[in-house]
């Protein structure tokens, strides 16, 4: 794994910085494909409304683009994560008024997985997710609720699990988006009260509309996913994975919009 810590070959960090105190900072989940991150446009876009939102400077492209090109001097293909935090501070929960936001990035190698047209089996979580408006749809650093519902299972053949609000409705998977096939139009839960506004989520949107296909953002019940044609997940690593069973109900794989899919895979993989 390579590491470097504001453009520095490192592994150390502050001990004040307010990451490790309360999770202030972002993050973005990279493939990298051809030795350049794929989809790059889409996360640095991200990042800078995470920044908006959080009320923190945000690097310039310039100096992440550089930052990046080293780390990934000579490598071909990988996993590159980077991490903004807001930066040393005193003990207490203020921002430091002048904050000196540090940029980590950590490249970890791609392992490869099997053949994603097999699809996955899912289960669903007994954790709730974490419900906030102010951060719904933010790649912030606060994931415990993500964490608790992923220790819920140890058995490899479960891909990813589902995780609800406290009502019931469903939000996303612990790493990824989800969503719903009907045979007519493409549903998938608004982020309104928690969740993350996947790069790859919005690549399946805009494919949909690319194919006529309608979608709608709405609140999603198990009823709702046991009734659907298909369902898929989504996120910039794995691109898509049509789901082949959900607890004990099963789909067919052979009803999943395939072209869409595969529309969705190329563009979420495609460097640059």
């Amino acid at each position: 794994m390579r590491v470097s810590v504001d453009g520095r070959v490192a592994t150390d960090l502050p001990i004040t910085d307010r990451a490790l105190h309360y999770g202030d900072g972002l993050f973005e989940t990279l493939l990298v494909r051809a030795g350049r991150p794929c989809q790059w446009p889409r996360h640095l876009a991200r990042l800078g409304r995470g920044c908006a939102r959080l009320g923190m400077p945000s690097p310039t492209p310039a100096l992440l683009e550089s930052e990046i090109n080293a780390v990934l001097d000579g490598v071909e293909e990988g996993v590159l994560k980077l991490v903004l935090t807001r930066g040393s501070g005193g003990r207490g929960y203020r921002p430091p008024s002048h904050p000196a936001p540090r940029r980590l990035l950590l490249l970890y190698p791609h392992v490869p997985r099997p053949d994603w047209r097999a699809g996955v089996v899912v289960r669903y979580c007994r954790t709730p997710v974490s419900t906030n408006p102010a951060l719904a749809g933010l790649k912030h650093l606060n994931r415990l609720d993500a964490v608790l519902a992923r220790q819920e299972w140890t058995d490899s053949a479960i891909a990813e699990g589902l995780m609800r609000t406290p009502d019931g409705a469903i939000c996303s998977g612990t790493m990824s988006n989800l969503l719903l096939w009907d045979g007519a139009r493409l549903l998938t839960p608004a982020l309104v009260d928690a969740g993350i506004a996947g790069t790859v989520r919005d690549i399946a949107l805009e494919q949909a509309e690319r194919q006529g296909i309608a979608w709608q953002q709405q609140r999603l019940f198990a009823e709702d996913l046991e009734r659907a044609r298909a369902l898929f997940l989504t996120n910039a690593v794995i691109g898509v994975w049509p789901v082949a069973r959900l607890g004990d109900h099963a789909y067919d794989l052979a009803r999943q919009p395939w072209d869409l899919l595969h529309a969705v895979r190329a563009a979420a993989h495609s460097p640059g």
